[in-house]
């Protein structure tokens, strides 16, 4: 049987609106303050990293008999970001590793003793790690998600506030006819 497991939603929409609410104002800004860079091609580097955003958070993680894969769809060019894909019968150990945030990662360690992180941040992870304990007999009781939801909740309505000021000086300036 193949699952198919995908970044989360919330994780997504909190991460894409972040960027929107972080980044929309600067072309306008750059009108109203006569800056050196047109305004233009701000927009033009907006649209060009939304996407690669969007192409980062698009990653799925596919689990079948055979193994685990990390892919991106067909759209998202291959020297961007590259998946990996490693079977089941090379799996030798699952080794936690601490952030610098003070986190815990986790990494597949393969008999050759290559490192491939294991994906955190997706749909059903509890499901996910059952498998993995299932298919390989790793013990994964202790592994737990990297962020918990209410994390990102928390981030997504102090963006959501972001963006209400946002919109409120763009149209007090255009209001003041700076823009």
């Amino acid at each position: 049987m193949t699952d198919v497991f995908r970044i989360s939603p919330l994780i997504r929409l909190t991460l894409l609106s972040l960027y929107i609410a972080l980044t929309t104002p600067l072309p306008l800004l750059a009108e109203a303050t006569d800056a050196p860079v047109p305004s233009r091609w701000l927009w033009v580097g907006i649209a060009i990293g939304f996407l690669i955003l969007f192409a980062a958070l698009s990653e799925r993680v596919i689990v079948d008999s055979e193994g685990i894969q990390v892919a991106y769809p067909g759209w998202v060019p291959k020297f961007f970001r590259r998946g990996w894909q490693l079977a089941w019968a090379d799996v030798k150990a699952l080794k936690p590793r601490s952030t610098g945030q003070g986190g815990l990662v986790y990494y597949f360690l393969s008999q050759s003793g290559e490192g491939y992180l294991l994906p955190m941040r997706i749909v059903g992870f509890a499901r996910f790690v059952d498998r993995v304990q299932a298919e390989t007999g790793i013990d994964t009781t202790d592994v737990k998600p990297l962020s918990q939801p209410w994390m990102y909740l928390i981030l997504l309505g102090f963006t959501f506030f972001l963006l209400l000021i946002d919109a409120w000086t763009i149209s007090t300036a255009f209001t003041l006819g700076k823009i």
